[in-house]
């Protein structure tokens, strides 16, 4: 049997994710008022920054007594924090406490730091590590030019898979039929003149990145920016993430760019997946997350 027959059938009876939550809502296990609580602090953001109860209510679907519930039991725990004269919520600096925990715990994040920081110094552009989430790549690592970047991604940014690099590397390695999945339930948005968006053409380009190893993507997001990408694989050869190069359109051409920085990622997606870091390489990192200043605190109690 192939390989690509083998992820055919690999990925024939896969759900997606609504479907997985609807089922795991059936569960006597389930926990909803777990879930209304997550569902009142994802609802904070750009657009909403702050909330007043019945506005909390109206983005969660809650009635407004469970909001104002859980809205106050989440500032007692301190993740949201109430102004005294309007009344209003808003995120608290603890609620920030999730992501730093969740790059503390990663081991991918771990082990990709390193070789993150050798593509970025060798190439001198941006270096990042995503990881899938649903229709999108979540950026959970992060190495800025030293030059100029295009944009700021700060951790946690998501972009589509359909017309990024790092999602289209991600997807290369998926079965055939997920691929398709996937791609058909994006809302596929032109973000630019160069915006891929026709199912055929992005399985195609996606088909080329599993052929040659990575995928490219020429300002499909973002004007101006190009993109290389390199997916992750786990022991068992699965996907787990991507991780890309960022560089200006006008300090590279997308030719030069693949040439020089597909063999980069390949060979750093190599190390990623197959030689752990050393400790003399992992310690600036486990200094700046603090794991150091920790571990000598418990070695003097």
């Amino acid at each position: 049997m192939t390989r690509q027959s083998e992820m055919d059938q690999e990925g024939s009876g896969n759900e997606t994710d609504e479907g997985r939550l609807e089922a795991a809502r059936q569960s006597t296990l389930f926990n909803q008022s777990l879930e209304k609580g997550f569902a009142v602090i994802e609802a904070f953001g750009a657009e909403f920054p702050s909330m007043s109860l019945p506005e909390i209510a109206k983005a969660t679907g809650i009635t407004k007594s469970a909001a104002q519930r859980l809205a106050y039991t989440l500032e007692a725990l301190g993740y949201l924090r109430k102004d005294p004269q309007t009344k209003r919520y808003s995120l608290a600096p603890k609620s920030l406490g999730f992501a730093y925990r969740y790059l503390l715990a990663s081991p991918l994040v771990e082990r990709a730091n390193p070789y993150l920081l050798e593509v970025n110094r060798t190439i001198r552009e941006t270096v990042n590590l995503s990881e899938p989430e649903g229709l999108e790549m979540v950026f959970t690592a992060r190495f800025p030019s030293p030059i100029h970047s295009i944009v700021h991604m700060p951790i946690g940014r998501r972009l589509p898979m359909y017309c990024t690099a790092s999602g289209r590397a991600y997807l290369s390695l998926l079965p055939d039929s997920h691929v398709r999945n996937i791609i058909e339930a994006s809302d596929r948005v032109k973000y630019t003149p160069t915006t891929k968006t026709d199912v055929a053409k992005l399985i195609a380009l996606i088909q080329e990145a599993r052929e040659k190893g990575y995928a490219w993507s020429n300002q499909e997001y973002y004007r101006g920016d190009l993109n290389i990408a390199v997916a992750l694989v786990d022991t068992a050869g699965n996907p787990v993430g991507a991780i890309n190069i960022s560089a200006a359109a006008s300090r590279w051409t997308l030719d030069d760019l693949r040439k020089k920085g597909a063999p980069l990622l390949i060979e750093a997606a190599r190390k990623i997946s197959t030689s752990p870091p050393t400790p003399k390489a992992l310690a600036p990192f486990h200094r700046g997350y603090g794991i150091v200043d920790s571990a000598i605190r418990n070695q003097n109690r």
